[in-house]
């Protein structure tokens, strides 16, 4: 089976089961999604962190994301995890802040996309969908097509012409369906603004891949690499679409 393929089917699948969540549309089933899409997504942070001699830190992120489940605002327990952190450290002068990096990426992003869920609805998790897949998909052919100048060091095969014409097919589209739940004038800055945040998490986990000399962040999704590979531009899209929505309506 080639790589084409293997992207291919397992690209089918991954629909498959995001499809399948959406249309339940349970608090616990994508609470559960999540949770296994957070850890393989933690444990592969650890590797990008130079951090895999640390698994003890599991038992934390389990702990984490099982009180998600039951308070309501699960971003607050990232600055409540922060404040037990600060706390131990200051008791144990441990003097090892670099246990925290995979609280910070990529814990406290999936809490907001567990908030997103719990405060706006399967509604707005698809509204995040459509804008982060289509910031990708958009730029890879505005790329292919116009690509000329470069966009930065980080990520050489990105041009800005790729990511304009990302940022513009996401914020069209999105702003088209986001009208199911906000206005126009709305809808358009909170898919562009989103759009812009996930151009910069798939840039970020590029460069956290490049300080460690990594191709992906992992193996597990054949064709496709990590998962940190396929939902680094959630990462940021959906904070920014969080703090958007709480912060314009």
């Amino acid at each position: 089976m080639n790589e084409l393929t293997k992207r291919l089917i397992t690209g089918a699948v991954l629909i498959a089961v995001v499809a399948l969540v959406a249309w339940i549309d349970n608090f616990f089933v994508t609470w559960l999604f999540f949770g296994v899409v957070y850890l393989f997504a933690f444990y592969e942070a650890l590797g990008l962190f130079e951090m895999r001699d640390q698994n003890s830190l599991y038992f934390w992120a389990v702990v984490l994301w099982i009180a998600a489940a039951f308070y309501p605002n699960p971003d607050d327990l990232f600055f409540i995890a922060l404040m037990i952190f600060a706390a131990y450290e200051a008791y144990t002068q441990d003097r090892n802040f670099k246990k925290f990096l995979p609280f910070l990426y990529p814990t406290a992003s999936f809490l907001f996309l567990l908030s997103l869920y719990h405060d706006f609805g399967m509604e707005a998790l698809i509204w995040l969908v459509i804008v982060v897949a289509l910031t990708d998909i958009g730029a890879y052919f505005s790329g292919r097509a116009f690509g000329r100048h470069p966009f930065c060091k980080t990520s050489p095969k990105k041009t800005w012409e790729g990511v304009i014409g990302g940022v513009l097919v996401a914020t069209i589209v999105g702003s088209y369906y986001a009208l199911v739940l906000v206005d126009l004038p709305y809808a358009i800055v909170i898919s562009f603004l989103t759009s812009v945040a996930a151009v910069f998490g798939d840039l970020f986990e590029s460069y956290l891949k490049r300080r460690v000399g990594l191709k992906d962040s992992g193996n597990i999704l054949p064709g496709h690499g990590g998962v940190l590979d396929r939902v680094d531009g959630y990462l940021f899209a959906a904070p920014a679409m969080v703090v958007l929505l709480r912060g314009l309506l």
